[in-house]
């Protein structure tokens, strides 16, 4: 996966502006945890390019960046977990998951429903 780091709140409009034009994905990661590390290696392992079209993965470290999880929680109206991921389209988000609910194959279904590519 080519992760863009998510290390800024100002960097959440930009993201919302580019999940305009295309699907964002956000991957919340504790570096202090397990099961983050679980999840994030399982979902790298398995994420095929040629199945997401032209959404964008950030990646953020949420110990690093406390207030950028935050402040995600806030804006898209999801509670705060960790790991957890969310997909962003059209400034809204279209899906979250968190823990061991968190799949590539989950995610590429929530993709297929929105114009990717």
């Amino acid at each position: 996966m080519n992760w863009k780091k998510l290390t800024a709140e100002s960097q959440l409009e930009t993201l919302v502006e580019e999940s305009r034009e295309h699907p964002v994905l956000i991957f919340k990661h504790s570096t202090r945890c397990s099961i983050s590390a679980t999840s994030l290696a399982r979902l790298e392992r398995n994420w095929k390019e040629s199945e997401v079209g032209d959404t964008v993965p950030y990646y953020l470290d949420l110990i690093a960046n406390r207030a950028v999880s935050g402040q995600i929680a806030s804006q898209f109206d999801v509670p705060h977990q960790s790991p957890q991921v969310l997909v962003i389209s059209k400034g809204e988000c279209i899906y979250d998951a968190s823990h061991f609910e968190i799949s590539f194959d989950d995610i590429r279904q929530q993709l297929s429903g929105i114009n990717v590519g």
